[in-house]
C-alpha cells in the first residue's frame, strides 16, 4: 500500500487513480492518514462496496451475527432440507 499527501494527490490525481486500480492508496495530511483511494479492476468490486456500505445490509449482517451469538441459527443441511424438493 503506497502513503502520499493529499497535496501530491491533488497535484497529479489522475497518476494515483491509475495506481489505486492495482493497490490502495493511502491519503494523508502532515504524516497522518486521513483517507484512501481504491479504484476497481471491473464493475463487480464497485456493486460489492456499495453492498458493504450499505446501512440496510450493515444492519441485516448484525442481526445475523446477534441470532448466531443467540443459537438462532440452523446449519446450510437443514436449509436444504427445508427448501430443496
Amino acid at each position: 500500500m503506497k502513503q502520499v499527501s493529499i497535496d501530491r494527490i491533488a497535484r497529479d490525481f489522475s497518476n494515483y487513480l491509475k495506481i489505486a486500480e492495482k493497490d490502495n492508496v493511502i491519503i494523508t495530511r502532515d504524516g497522518k492518514p486521513i483517507g484512501v483511494l481504491m479504484g476497481w479492476e471491473d464493475t463487480e468490486d464497485w456493486w460489492e462496496e456499495l453492498l458493504l456500505r450499505d446501512p440496510r445490509f450493515q444492519d441485516r449482517i448484525a442481526r445475523s451475527r446477534q441470532s448466531l451469538r443467540e443459537g438462532k441459527t440452523k446449519t446450510i443441511e437443514e436449509m436444504r432440507a427445508k427448501y430443496e424438493t
